[in-house]
């Protein structure tokens, strides 16, 4: 996948994640998971433009790294959304964005396993 179309399919998850935010129950609970979902469903996008400006090969894997915390966190936030039954959209839009952040984590496992083969290649050949 080209680097533009993940940067907006980023943005377009963060989308996704207001838009559940706006559903979420107007609880206790509700409202912490909202702010949480909010900060970690918003920041990928965020982290991964940080990424792109990578000053090194290390920093950009650390940039990736906190990509896929943030998506890691945003699925275990929509999975407790979904069992406490916090929210008030329908399952289909939960379901879908939790099925796109499943992939999301996907696609930055794999990109991170990458770039860190690529640096033990490249610190292997400078010796």
């Amino acid at each position: 996948m080209r680097e533009f179309n993940l940067h907006e399919r980023l943005i377009d998850f963060a989308v996704m994640i207001i838009e559940i935010s706006k559903g979420i129950e107007n609880s206790k609970p509700g409202n912490h998971l909202s702010g949480q979902i909010i900060r970690s469903g918003t920041a990928p996008s965020l982290n991964y433009s940080e990424a792109q400006s990578a000053e090194s090969r290390n920093d950009f894997i650390h940039k990736m790294s906190i990509v896929l915390k943030e998506l890691r966190e945003t699925l275990s936030c929509l999975k407790i959304l979904r069992k406490a039954n916090l929210y008030l959209i329908s399952n289909d839009m939960m379901e879908k964005t939790q099925i796109e952040a499943n992939e999301l984590i996907s696609i930055f496992v794999r990109s991170i396993q990458t770039s860190k083969e690529k640096l033990k290649k490249d610190n292997t050949n400078n010796e």
